[in-house]
């Protein structure tokens, strides 16, 4: 195993990994699909299935912690399951999450434009053509095309700043959000909830609409995985890492959970089914609602569009690194592990996926929705991997410095395998509500051909270089794991929050 010291800057705080990963789960889900939660599981049976489908991704997560911390290097899951698997297993497991993240940039390069609609109905200018059923429009792509380059932009030019973009964007979605729970507690009523509290009629009725919507929350939770990517960037102690992953997860969690009750609480059931039928925005619907004003449904969506770009901004980082630690270990062309000399960013990889994100609206936003669905799938593999390495490295390597260590690692590893094992049965079994069309799975079959394509080349090309692991030489320098002098407070008030959330 080859060893190297990193050639990383150490420039993300507590705070940047926190937002990084709270703000790669909250997307533009929570505006567009709170009311399609409610009408399926009610109103206090959506707020459940969202906490169950939490408590499944928590299992998950808990091996996530465990390895990034033992293991804080960049690519996460690759080293993860290259040191449990070896390089066969690696290769299967991060390529699979790399299509994930391409494909939520992409999704996102075609949501952005589509929510100014929303803002601005007057802004489709210049028709083109049509893709299944979508029509592009002059406008649409010009503005598709320049946000996606920006955001490349801001990537190559440091971590740093990609982490300040994302605080500032999360920080407007969180104030949005806390905004519609305040006025919900002051101008709802509970009266709102007769009706829609479960969507059964029934004990097994309401049972079963939980749990549907239990099986479609996790989704919404991919993400949290971006911190083990960037992990060789992260100045702060590996224990801490595994913490704040964890806390990213509680915290979606909580706020998906008080989304949907303060929807609830404003809207009766009448007014949901009007809404859906109408824009379709439910939650700007209710925010308009709570402030008896128009004005403040525009609030909400200018903060589901900061989600959008805080998905967008966490999955170039995640993807970006993915590609690089896969180049690190001849698996794809070496040419993706170079990073720019000033900012010391993986370029060509964040070259490739950024031309492809303003490739991608073009093909339309049907064929996005497909891409992203693909895209989930791998990221759903690439966790019962992880989950599977967990185990696998817990009795392989026991003696492994582990400075987060999970406790009744069997029983913690066996639900994070069944969970993610039970997350991508739903995309492959017809009927299950998440399963894969024809199309999704063509890109699927499409990726994983490439895949081999690249394996085969880069192990004929690179013979036994193909496939080693690069191992980090441990820095034991004090001064690298400090944070900054105007960041001790603040990581000072994040450790005893998560010390509080966890019990630890």
């Amino acid at each position: 195993m080859n060893k190297k010291k990193s050639d990383f800057d150490k420039v993300f705080s507590a705070w940047d990994i926190l937002v990084i990963a709270f703000g790669a789960m909250i997307g533009w889900g929570w505006v567009v699909s709170t009311g399609g939660w409610i009408e399926k599981g009610g109103v206090v049976g959506a707020a459940l299935g969202f906490a169950i489908g939490g408590v499944m991704i928590f299992f998950v997560g808990l091996t996530y912690a465990e390895l990034t911390a033992a293991m804080p290097q960049c690519g996460g899951e690759h080293v993860f399951s290259h040191r449990a698997m070896g390089p066969v297993g690696s290769f299967v497991c991060t390529w699979a999450i790399i299509l994930g993240y391409v494909g939520v940039t992409c999704f996102e390069a075609c949501a952005f434009p589509t929510i100014i609609t929303y803002l601005w109905p007057g802004f489709l200018k210049g028709y083109l053509y049509t893709v299944a059923g979508f029509d592009i429009y002059a406008s649409w792509l010009i503005v598709a095309i320049v946000v996606a380059f920006l955001i490349m932009v801001i990537n190559i030019m440091g971590a740093k700043t990609a982490a300040i973009l994302q605080t500032i964007l999360t920080v407007i979605i969180g104030g949005a959000g806390i905004l519609l729970i305040i006025a919900s507690v002051l101008n709802g009523t509970v009266d709102n909830l007769d009706g829609q509290i479960f969507a059964g009629t029934t004990g097994v009725s309401n049972v079963k609409a939980v749990l549907g919507v239990a099986v479609l929350s996790p989704f919404y939770f991919i993400g949290f995985d971006v911190i083990p990517q960037a992990s060789e960037e992260i100045n702060v102690p590996p224990k801490k890492i595994g913490k704040m992953l964890i806390l990213s997860v509680i915290l979606a969690v909580i706020f998906y959970s008080f989304v949907i009750l303060a929807v609830g609480m404003v809207l009766d059931s009448g007014a949901i089914a009007a809404s859906q039928k109408g824009t379709g925005l439910v939650t700007a619907d209710a925010m308009a609602v709570a402030f008896r004003t128009s004005v403040m449904a525009k609030v909400i969506i200018v903060g589901g569009m900061c989600g959008i770009i805080t998905s967008w901004n966490s999955f170039m980082i995640g993807g970006s690194r993915a590609m690089y630690s896969m180049a690190e270990s001849y698996m794809i062309p070496k040419m993706f592990s170079k990073l720019y000399p000033k900012h010391k960013t993986p370029i060509n990889a964040l070259i490739l996926i950024g031309v492809l994100t303003m490739l991608a609206p073009f093909a339309g936003r049907v064929m996005m929705v497909w891409i992203c669905d693909a895209g989930n799938f791998g990221c759903c593999m690439a966790y019962c991997m992880v989950s599977l390495s967990f185990l696998i490295l817990r009795k392989k390597e026991p003696d492994m410095p582990r400075p987060y260590k999970v406790k009744h690692y069997k029983f913690v590893g066996t639900m994070a395998v069944l969970m993610s094992g039970f997350m991508v049965c739903m995309y492959c079994i017809p009927g299950s509500g998440g399963n894969l069309i024809l199309p999704e799975w063509g890109m699927v079959v499409a990726w994983s051909l490439l895949g081999v394509v690249f394996y085969a080349i880069c192990k004929s090309k690179y013979k036994e270089d193909f496939g080693s692991l690069v191992e980090l030489i441990s820095d034991e320098d004090s001064a690298t794991l400090m944070p900054e002098a105007d960041e001790e407070e603040l990581d000072e008030v994040i450790d005893h929050a998560i010390d509080v959330v966890l019990g630890v």
